[in-house]
């Protein structure tokens, strides 16, 4: 990776937060490390675009589709048979939509974080 060229700024929707934590997080990993969780923290992550569209069809369509996108089987499913809580927990994701995103995509950043410190050793 080149020092000059911040390969974050590539993510779509990435805020200033996540980009100071995804620095800080990777700055003791060597640069085969770097790369190793640049490729796979960019197969893992969800911009919050794609979580508020996810959550729009969830209101239209199929409640909880965004629970499932995330990962929250669970959650997803008593959307699905409650009717997003007969839409009250659906309206709660289309507002906190970045919320889930960056908490989702803060695990995702640990996980890859962990699976280059182990790839690369």
């Amino acid at each position: 990776m080149d020092m000059y060229q911040n390969p974050y700024m590539a993510f779509p929707g990435i805020t200033p937060e996540e980009m100071a934590f995804l620095q800080q997080g990777t700055a003791d990993l060597t640069e085969n490390q770097k790369k190793y969780f640049y490729m796979v923290y960019s197969s893992k992550r969800k911009s919050p675009q794609d979580i508020l569209i996810f959550t729009l069809i969830g209101f239209v369509f199929v409640a909880g589709v965004q629970r499932f996108v995330l990962g929250e089987v669970l959650m997803g499913l008593l959307y699905l048979f409650t009717g997003g809580f007969c839409l009250i927990g659906t309206i709660v994701d289309l507002v906190n939509h970045k919320t889930l995103a960056s908490e989702y995509n803060r695990k995702m950043a640990y996980e890859s974080y962990h699976m280059a410190k182990m790839a690369a050793q």
